[in-house]
């Protein structure tokens, strides 16, 4: 049977300001990217998180961001290679003592925004962060975006790494996601994206948005939980894989 994690970043509320309806996505998912402190997040938030995830047996990964609470972490930063893995040590050791303090294991890392879309392109970025990855402890995985440099740079680590496809977003020939600002770059036909999605598990191809077909791997779907349109959607994808008898766990 095949099978393929659902992922959703969550804990990225802070302080007084709440973001995401992580209560209810969280039964949904089998894999949590919680905000580390940098992009989002602060202390209570990320215990409150790890507790939830660990109530409904949700593997746990952190979600790294670059130190830009405003911006959310999606404004490019010009930061060296020594910066970007000890940011990366950081932020996993902070979600680490929460998981320990739980008794449960951070089994992955997935950057976030700006920090996952300039190390998907710059492979000496992504090796930074990979071997930050490992020197904490090698055996928690990468999850990167599928066919990127990440990917290559987890390979030339030896680290465990899963490739990640998004449900909501068009792709370039290359295998890169489609530029938010170009036309056509975010999926809002729901029976579009599933069907998108079904084929990158089941056939391991999707079509680009020039109509090339293109190889990709699929082993986590990354889904939203920031709406009530965003949940009704994860529940769509949860019915649609389970029909086509792809199961549904953590990579």
């Amino acid at each position: 049977m095949k099978s393929v994690d659902l992922n959703c970043d969550l804990g990225e509320s802070f302080g007084r300001y709440t973001l995401g309806l992580d209560d209810q996505v969280i039964p949904l998912i089998s894999s949590a990217n919680i905000a580390c402190g940098y992009h989002a997040s602060d202390p209570v938030i990320m215990e409150k998180t790890v507790k939830m995830a660990k109530e409904h047996q949700v593997s746990i990964g952190a979600h790294t961001g670059f130190p830009d609470l405003m911006g959310f972490g999606r404004r490019n930063m010009a930061v060296s290679n020594e910066e970007a893995k000890a940011y990366t040590k950081y932020q996993i050791g902070a979600l680490l003592a929460f998981c320990k303090a739980e008794g449960v294991k951070l089994a992955h890392v997935k950057p976030h925004g700006a920090f996952y879309n300039m190390a998907a392109k710059d492979y000496d970025l992504a090796k930074a962060i990979c071997e930050g990855i490992y020197e904490v402890d090698p055996s928690i995985k990468l999850l990167g975006l599928s066919n990127s440099k990440m990917i290559e740079a987890a390979k030339d680590t030896g680290l465990a790494y899963a490739q990640e496809v998004f449900a909501d977003r068009a792709y370039e020939e290359d295998g890169t996601l489609v530029n938010r600002r170009k036309p056509g770059a975010m999926i809002t036909d729901e029976d579009e994206a599933i069907r998108c999605v079904i084929g990158m598990v089941k056939d391991g191809k999707v079509t680009a948005i020039t109509g090339k077909e293109v190889a990709i791997q699929a082993d986590s779907i990354c889904v939203h939980g920031d709406g009530e349109k965003a949940l009704a959607f994860v529940k769509k994808i949860r019915e649609a894989l389970t029909k086509e008898g792809i199961e549904i766990k953590p990579f």
